[in-house]
């Protein structure tokens, strides 16, 4: 019983981090659709609060963002932060760098050829 418990309580923890619904402690979104309208690859994704001096971890990890897909990315780091530096790096070395973003009120970054913007 103590153990199915345990299982019943574990599952409901993870259903709740992995769902897109949840929000963060203090109830703002801080999820951004990255859409990649290039024609290249994406193979870095930044988001740094503008306080930071340096980029935090790549948001894709060892996954790429293919031309014509799109990522739903979860900015929150843990803080109260909202105004976030976002940066992508596509294949060729291309990159795109947006700056002083207000994650908790933008939805979309759209990256194209030869430009990008924030929605």
């Amino acid at each position: 019983m103590r153990r199915a418990l345990a299982q019943l309580i574990a599952a409901s923890a993870i259903l709740a981090l992995s769902s897109p619904s949840a929000a963060a402690p203090d109830g703002k979104n801080r999820k951004i659709t990255v859409e990649n309208l290039s024609g290249q690859v994406v193979r870095e994704l930044y988001a740094s609060p503008v306080t930071a001096k340096t980029w935090e971890e790549d948001l894709l990890g060892q996954k790429t963002l293919a031309s014509g897909t799109s990522i739903n990315a979860n900015i929150d780091n843990g803080t109260s932060e909202c105004r976030y530096d976002l940066k992508a790096v596509r294949a060729d070395g291309r990159e795109y760098t947006h700056r002083d973003v207000n994650v908790c009120a933008a939805s979309k970054w759209m990256l194209r050829e030869e430009s990008e913007t924030i929605q």
